[in-house]
């Protein structure tokens, strides 16, 4: 499809959540995104982590990293499935494909301003 879109997805799990249950919660997530239509491009397990402050008395949790592609439908499904279970703790949705265009066109931008330097320092364009 052309009109997909890339997702970054990162949860944070309470930290004294067994591991059967975070793996079967990631499984969940991959299942329900494939029967949406979309793609698991990528997944990161970040393991157990501190927090940057307390959120629900926890001082640390399991961080998880998802990138999807898909149309949008996926993403809003995972997210309401987030907010009604009680072992993510928080969770954020972030769309990385526009920022990965401008990053993209800020380098080529850069690599064309460049000129080419031969080995002995002089400009490659020049002639002699």
């Amino acid at each position: 499809m052309a009109n997909n879109r890339v997702y970054e997805v990162m949860y944070i799990a309470e930290p004294d959540s067994k591991e059967d249950v975070i793996t079967k919660l990631n499984e969940e997530i991959i299942k329900l995104v494939e029967g949406e239509g979309g793609t698991i491009v990528k997944t990161d397990d970040m393991g157990k982590r501190p927090l940057a402050y307390r959120i629900k008395k926890f001082t640390e949790g399991y961080y998880y990293l998802f990138e999807i592609e898909g149309s949008g439908r996926e993403i809003a499904e995972v997210e309401r499935r987030m907010r009604v279970n009680d072992k993510i703790i928080r969770y954020l949705t972030v769309r990385v494909d526009e920022e990965r265009k401008t990053a993209l066109k800020v380098e080529a931008k850069r690599n064309s301003g460049k000129k080419e330097i031969s080995d002995d320092g002089v400009n490659g364009d020049e002639e002699e």
